[in-house]
């Protein structure tokens, strides 16, 4: 091992810190707009208010610092690789037995691992998003890309603490779609919006006439984009502000 490629790895390294402490404040000002706006959601309709702008200039923010970690991470997995012997010496001979054993403990403790690099705010949320097995949600199938979003009701059948992507199942697809039988989606955890719980009255949500919302085509699974034109005593479907991911 070279003087250059520890030098490489060591700044690599420091990189990898770096973004992860800027993540840490930037979720930090991302869970300080969430307060306000729940405290005063009527600030935003203000005249020059830009409350919700802020909000999504600091997701996009902690989108390229989360990919930028990928990159870093992947560059001193590459430089690690390089690093490594091509054959085992004898006594990593005698003690690769072992380490084959252990392969599957180390596996269950790399996804625990990762959990605990994590600021607290992205394990709350890492532990919510697995908590919606079963669970309906909202979700766009469609790529950040694409021209059009496309929203559908689906249930959240797992979800990848690794990859930290749900797997959801399309329980309706239209007739359109390819094949008769039900589709399943690998998403990210951006492209899925949680419901309000029907029987807990702290999720509640109230959407005043103006508020940009979800709502559902009736007798499908497909949502909409909308607007909140009045406000009925009973609401007889899911509806999700779309503030939240904005």
């Amino acid at each position: 091992m070279s003087s250059p490629d520890i030098v490489g790895i060591l700044e690599n390294t420091k990189e990898l810190d770096r973004l992860r402490k800027e993540q840490e404040e930037v979720l930090v000002e991302i869970n300080k707009m969430h307060k306000k706006l729940q405290a005063s959601p009527e600030i935003v309709e203000k005249p020059g208010d830009i409350s919700l702008a802020k909000l999504k200039n600091l997701y996009i923010q902690a989108k390229e610092l989360s990919e930028n970690e990928v990159t870093v991470s992947n560059i001193l997995l590459t430089q690690l690789d390089l690093l490594l012997p091509y054959g085992p010496t004898g006594q990593q001979r005698r003690k690769l037995g072992v380490a084959e054993g252990n392969d599957q403990k180390r596996k269950r403790m790399k996804v625990d691992s990762d959990v605990i690099r994590l600021s607290p705010s992205m394990r709350n949320q890492i532990e919510a998003y697995a908590s919606l097995k079963g669970e309906q949600v909202a979700a766009r199938v469609t790529a950040e890309s694409a021209e059009k979003d496309e929203w559908f009701v689906v249930k959240v059948i797992h979800f990848d603490r690794e990859t930290k992507e749900v797997e959801v199942l399309d329980e309706e697809p239209g007739d359109d779609e390819e094949g008769s039988g039900q589709r399943t989606y690998k998403l990210p955890m951006s492209c899925i919006l949680p419901f309000p719980k029907r029987n807990d009255p702290s999720n509640t949500q109230e959407f005043s006439t103006g508020k940009h919302v979800l709502a559902v085509y009736p007798g499908t699974t497909a949502l909409y984009k909308a607007t909140v034109v009045s406000t009925p005593r009973k609401v007889s479907f899911f509806v999700t502000n779309i503030c939240i991911y904005l």
